[in-house]
């Protein structure tokens, strides 16, 4: 079995052949072993013979031991295209990873999921959400799958290990080594003692700005739908939801402030087909799954849309991507009152809540909610609460 392993890494560790390459001489030949037997003239004759030179090189025998090193530790796992145990979802996309490394548990990885995804720079309204959609989601049984990132994806993974039982796996964009961001140590331990942390990247690949677009791929092809909780209209969520919607899977997004930058992606995908959604219990309805054991989390009420049908939401939204610039902060005010407006976000907020968010006592808050308000950035509305223009 591990030089069976040590053939699989050998072929995905060499550089310059990419993943399809190495799925053609996979189709052409069978197992990786069967690849370095074949001869040059057999493999020339299905990758060229620059590739087929490449791949009768000397392997890089440091690293697929590295490699054997790492998979033979407690809790990981290096799964391949051959194994039973590789996730059935991932074969239903495009692009399957010829190898997945894993910390934890994978056979979550064949569980019924939900991903959960949105800005890293969420409201604390949008962060409130994610973990309370997390949480009843992941008490109703299904394994919350997000990214690791900062934010809405931070918060989807605590909301499901808040639960008990709850399960969540983190499919990251750098090797299953590292953990970034940095500040996400401890969170990531968490995650691996109940759940998983996944990669199709060797070990010790670097955080690189191209790889994150990929392992959104991943993301969707794990889960049986997409739940975008914030985003811009730029940001990547919007592609984790396109990839949802290729390979067959809903896609479901709940609404926001029509003031909020945040919530414009949203409001986009639900213009495109995604399924507006205001409580757990709404997706969980979609998906015919049981409802969840705990109260199911809301958002803030709002006049209800409809939206029917799977998810187009590859139309407008994925023209889109990368072209609009996230929200500036605000600049112009005094550090404490910039720290109000973050916290009331762009949703009505009661006094009480406010303060929470913020910090601030109750008679600072008064005080420099009246300047916001006589400077035109905040309304003050009935029942006590307040809006940001």
């Amino acid at each position: 079995m591990e030089d069976d392993l040590a053939a699989w890494l050998r072929l995905t560790l060499l550089p310059g052949i990419g993943p399809e390459r190495q799925r053609s001489l996979l189709a052409a030949f069978g197992l990786p072993a069967r690849i370095f037997a074949a001869g040059r003239s057999a493999i020339t004759a299905v990758v060229g013979a620059e590739t087929a030179d490449l791949l009768l090189a000397a392997p890089e025998q440091a690293r697929i031991d590295a490699a054997l090193a790492w998979a033979g530790e407690p809790g990981n796992h290096i799964l391949t295209l051959a194994d039973a145990a590789y996730p059935r979802g991932l074969l239903e996309i495009p692009d399957p990873p010829v190898l997945l490394y894993v910390k934890g548990d994978p056979a979550l990885l064949a569980s019924p999921a939900l991903a959960i995804v949105g800005a890293r720079s969420a409201t604390p309204g949008g962060v409130a959400n994610a973990r309370a959609f997390a949480e009843s989601l992941a008490a109703a049984g299904l394994t919350i799958v997000s990214g690791l990132a900062l934010g809405i994806d931070a918060a989807a993974h605590q909301g499901a290990l808040a639960q008990e039982n709850g399960r969540t796996v983190a499919v990251i964009g750098t090797g299953a080594d590292r953990v970034y961001p940095a500040r996400h140590q401890s969170l990531a331990r968490e995650i691996v003692r109940q759940g998983a942390i996944v990669s199709e990247l060797p070990l010790g690949t670097p955080a690189l700005p191209h790889n994150f677009p990929r392992r959104n791929r991943l993301i969707a092809g794990l889960s049986r739908g997409v739940l975008v909780v914030e985003a811009a209209v730029g940001s990547g969520s919007l592609i984790t939801a396109r990839l949802a919607t290729d390979c067959g899977r809903e896609v479901f997004a709940i609404p926001g402030s029509i003031h909020s930058p945040l919530a414009r992606g949203c409001h986009r995908l639900i213009r495109d087909g995604a399924k507006l959604v205001e409580t757990a219990a709404d997706v969980l309805d979609e998906l015919a799954w049981g409802r969840p054991a705990a109260a199911p989390a809301a958002v803030p009420p709002r006049a209800r849309g409809t939206a029917r049908g799977r998810s187009h939401a590859a139309g407008a939204a994925s023209q889109a991507l990368f072209t609009a610039p996230e929200p500036e902060p605000e600049t112009d005010l005094p550090p404490q009152h910039a720290t109000v407006l973050a916290a009331l976000g762009h949703d009505p907020l009661d006094i009480d809540s406010l303060a929470a968010r913020s910090g601030l006592t109750l008679d600072a808050l008064y005080a420099i909610l009246l300047t916001l308000e006589l400077d035109g950035r905040v309304s003050r509305l009935p029942g006590g609460r307040f809006q940001r223009h």
